[in-house]
């Protein structure tokens, strides 16, 4: 499993989440939530879909900006696809109100909804809160299997990099 997360809070509930579901992590990247930064969704993600080892992908991105949804078109472009989760960070903002993880504007629900669209239009399977992406990466693997079997081995790894098998859903 490779996590990528604006989040570096969230980043810690993927990874309690994902090794509670017995899906464990084969990489985190934090890459922050500031408006200058080095590594980004794009490249995290093409890493991620490059590695042998990372079986499926969570990405946690927040409300502001447009990075979320250029990860999502360069997901949906690239010709190797993997189990991919996501979840969208400050929800709950109250409208109008300027909120530190946000790098544009922060106060449209409508926003938030196309953002959120894009980014299942490209492939992801949504989170509906932090507490549920262990659930969401397996929902992603039961309905990749449907479609394409063989997509997956359907196996994760655990904290200390053994192997286990993940119960689905």
């Amino acid at each position: 499993m490779g996590i990528v997360s604006r989040s570096g809070t969230l980043t810690y509930e993927a990874v309690a989440q994902t090794t509670a579901s017995g899906l464990g992590q084969s990489s985190c990247i934090g890459i922050g939530g500031d408006p200058i930064n080095g590594t980004d969704f794009i490249d995290a993600l093409d890493l991620f879909l490059g590695d042998d080892q990372t079986e499926a992908i969570v990405m946690i991105g927040e409300i502001g900006g447009s990075a979320e949804e250029e990860a999502a078109a360069f997901y949906a472009a690239h010709p190797n696809k993997k189990p991919i989760a996501g979840f969208i960070a400050g929800q709950t903002a109250p409208p109008g109100r300027r909120m530190e993880p946000c790098q544009g504007d922060c106060s449209g629900q409508q926003r938030l909804m196309d953002k959120i669209s894009a980014i299942q239009q490209a492939g992801f399977v949504m989170a509906d809160s932090p507490a549920m992406l262990g659930e969401a990466v397996q929902r992603h693997w039961l309905i990749s299997e449907s479609q394409c079997p063989g997509i997956s081995r359907r196996q994760g790894r655990t904290g200390n990099g053994q192997r286990t098998d993940v119960k689905g859903k």
